[in-house]
């Protein structure tokens, strides 16, 4: 199985090109004149050198069920990968393959795309500032205000008649937790003794939210509370605000936030200064879409406007 997945991974990676390039080249090869040692060479085709690097990149490239293989498995593996790409490609060479002008289209399109990504990506680094993430973060507790919070807990059971026996041995005084812990069905929550944390009212279903939020801490429920699960025992324990995160619990969302922003706002630029033409697939001029309430042959008159009335 792992040889099936690693041979099909590695010709996607000889057949897809762009995304290998472009994964390669995040993880560098060492700088000329470093020590032998932290790049040894790890095989030879024909007298070329192959590093350990190059093997590093090409499972940095395989999918992640591949990567989380055992080192010991997976690294001669690919270094048979590299040897064979090594000899086909040699033989390509050989066959003059690099002058058809297929391969030259497909340079261009892989340079094309890379150009891209990095333009894209140095561009994006250019502009998002720190003042433009914090603008980010005001709008996003802006549209996040606080909201009331309830800490509570509860014990669900199949009958009406079973929650009613347990309201009336917790009002003889026993124990709350422990009761959730041996009878609940909710199993999560009562290993916890029932504990359900914090949530606001719309992260519960509707007869349990409003049941929760019309008591106060310390209050546990006087009738059993119904919902599609079955009946709920619910002892509120904590009300409070809810605070927004933190600006640095939710940077990497503003980032990518951003990045889609100032990714649109480049392109809609570069189009406002561009003179793009537009064909049909056939390659015939596209049609000029016509004014606003022209009726073109074949189509149906605009409808007459209503009449106003009296208010």
């Amino acid at each position: 199985m792992f040889a099936r997945v690693l041979r099909v991974a590695a010709v996607s990676l000889a057949l897809g090109g762009v995304g290998f390039t472009a994964q390669a080249q995040t993880s560098p090869a060492p700088a000329a004149g470093s020590p032998a040692g932290e790049d040894p060479v790890v095989a030879k085709v024909n007298g070329a050198e192959i590093r350990r690097s190059e093997v590093t990149r090409t499972i940095a490239s395989l999918p992640p069920q591949v990567q989380q293989m055992p080192p010991q498995m997976i690294f001669p593996a690919v270094i048979d990968q590299i040897i064979n790409g090594k000899l086909v490609a040699e033989a390509g060479y050989k066959a003059n393959v690099q002058n058809d002008p297929e391969v030259a289209e497909r340079l261009k399109r892989s340079e094309e795309r890379i150009v891209q990504e990095l333009y894209l990506t140095r561009e994006v680094q250019k502009r998002i500032t720190a003042e433009r993430l914090q603008e980010a973060y005001n709008k996003f507790k802006e549209e996040n205000p606080p909201q009331d919070e309830v800490k509570a807990s509860h014990i669900l059971v199949e009958s009406e008649d079973v929650a009613k026996s347990i309201i009336a041995d917790i009002k003889k005084g026993d124990d709350f937790a422990k009761i959730a812990g041996e009878k609940s069905t909710d199993k999560a929550a009562a290993q916890q003794g029932g504990d359900l944390g914090y949530f606001t009212k719309d992260q519960m279903v509707e007869p349990f939210a409003n049941a929760a939020f019309a008591m106060k801490p310390g209050d546990v429920s006087q009738t059993p509370v119904q919902t599609q699960f079955g009946w709920h025992v619910i002892k509120v324990v904590d009300r409070r605000q809810s605070t927004p995160p933190s600006f640095e619990e939710v940077q990497e969302q503003l980032r990518s936030q951003v990045s889609e922003q100032v990714i649109g706002e480049l392109v809609e630029d570069l189009r406002g200064k561009a003179k793009v033409e537009r064909f049909q697939m056939d390659g015939s001029p596209m049609p000029e879409t016509p004014p606003a309430g022209t009726v073109t042959p074949g189509s149906a008159a605009p409808a007459p406007a209503a009449p106003a009335t009296k208010p």
